[in-house]
């Protein structure tokens, strides 16, 4: 073989790797979302969303889960949605998250979606987020930092489909 011939074949596998980041929206997220897109490839357990605060399916952090969401305006929020405009046709849901270890977390969701976390009658600010367009898996994480022991409302409000992935992960430790 011609040494032309071996560079090229040495080259290949370096050209089809931006390639393929070019064709994965997701790939190029600017934080580490290692675990979320990991967790968006597994089978979603599907449960239906809460339409008041008074009965909520538990989420568990770690797992993906297919939210069944109802009509928007159906729906009982335990908190009015921290996204003031109304979206025509949306739907909504709510769910319950408890946490044994407080800390950073990110709650991520694989659609366009207002994602708000109520705690004793009063939201919990995100503490950042992040999305990339066109990604879905997942398209927007918002950050929080949750307390343990403490019933968690997560609201999800302003979405323009029916069922939501959503999981919820431990935000990565930042490196010294």
């Amino acid at each position: 073989m011609s040494r032309a011939l071996y560079a090229l074949i040495g080259v290949l596998p370096v050209l089809s790797g931006p390639a393929r980041a070019a064709d994965d929206p997701c790939a190029a997220a600017a934080w580490d979302v290692t675990q979320e897109r990991a967790l968006f490839h597994q089978a979603p357990e599907v449960v239906t969303a809460g339409k008041t605060p008074a009965k909520l399916p538990a989420l568990t952090p770690g797992r993906l889960y297919e939210l069944k969401l109802t009509a928007q305006p159906q729906v009982t929020f335990a908190l009015p949605p921290g996204k003031k405009r109304q979206v025509p046709g949306a739907y909504a849901g709510l769910a319950r998250l408890t946490l044994e270890r407080g800390g950073a977390y990110r709650v991520a969701v694989g659609a366009p979606v207002w994602v708000d976390v109520a705690a004793n009658g009063a939201f919990i600010e995100a503490r950042d987020f992040h999305g990339r367009h066109g990604c879905d898996a997942p398209a927007k994480l918002v950050e929080f930092v949750l307390p343990a022991a403490t019933a968690l409302t997560l609201q999800f409000s302003a979405s323009d489909a029916a069922r939501l992935q959503v999981t919820v992960t431990r935000a990565p430790q930042p490196t010294p």
